[in-house]
């Protein structure tokens, strides 16, 4: 097994080290976020553990930018002191897979990593997912329940942007917005859009997924 250690204290990351390495595991080390971000961009982890509070980048903002950017699958186990809820909860939404608070045991630590090695990597990384709406966000590639979509790319971006967001809504002007910036074209245009992604998602399909909120916006239902 080959882990990477993110932590910015040298004597943590160094006792952790020793441990893991009397046991056969290979490590490498980083000390803030941004030098996590190098190192799994050049080499293969089979597991990640992961610091939150750092310089430079903290662990929360690290790993949303491995999943979302590098499309990094290897499993992520936070290691940190910081034990409310709500710690919890962004890291797990950020992509995190496992939690466990300082201080503990070696022997837990070693049971967890060994047990995410076997779990093997995520199948989900760089997917966007909702109902039966699936959008392979390397490819582009959309699919509903098991037909293959077909879309523009303006189409795309906007149903990207309401995937993000689902099932909450996405006002006109942030679509807008993400579509054509400052330079945005007539209202009609975006309707025309829109139009042509609602048809091309229902088509062999009795439900409608993108729901127009009037006043609102649209999202994907």
């Amino acid at each position: 097994m080959k882990v990477l250690i993110v932590e910015d204290n040298p004597s943590v990351s160094e006792t952790i080290a020793d441990y893991l390495e009397l046991e056969g595991i290979v490590i490498d080390c980083a000390y803030h976020g941004e030098s996590a971000i190098h190192l799994v961009a050049e080499n293969h982890y089979d597991v990640i553990i992961m610091d939150i509070m750092m310089p430079k980048l903290d662990g929360i903002s690290t790993v949303k930018k491995l999943r979302q950017e590098l499309f990094c699958s290897t499993p992520i186990l936070f290691l940190t002191a910081k034990d409310h809820l709500e710690d919890k909860i962004l890291a797990f939404q950020a992509g995190g897979d496992d939690y466990l608070l300082k201080p503990f045991a070696m022997q837990e630590l070693s049971l967890r990593l060994h047990a995410l090695e076997n779990r093997g990597p995520r199948k989900d990384i760089g997917e966007l997912k909702y109902a039966d709406i699936v959008m392979d966000i390397r490819t582009n590639q959309v699919i509903r329940g098991e037909v293959v979509v077909k879309l523009s790319r303006t189409q795309l971006k906007i149903l990207k942007l309401l995937l993000k967001h689902a099932p909450g809504y996405v006002s006109r002007q942030e679509i807008t917005e993400a579509l054509w910036g400052d330079e945005s074209p007539n209202s009609d245009a975006l309707r025309s859009h829109v139009y042509g992604l609602r048809t091309a998602l229902n088509k062999g399909f009795s439900e409608s997924r993108l729901e127009t909120l009037h006043g609102q916006g649209y999202r994907i239902k």
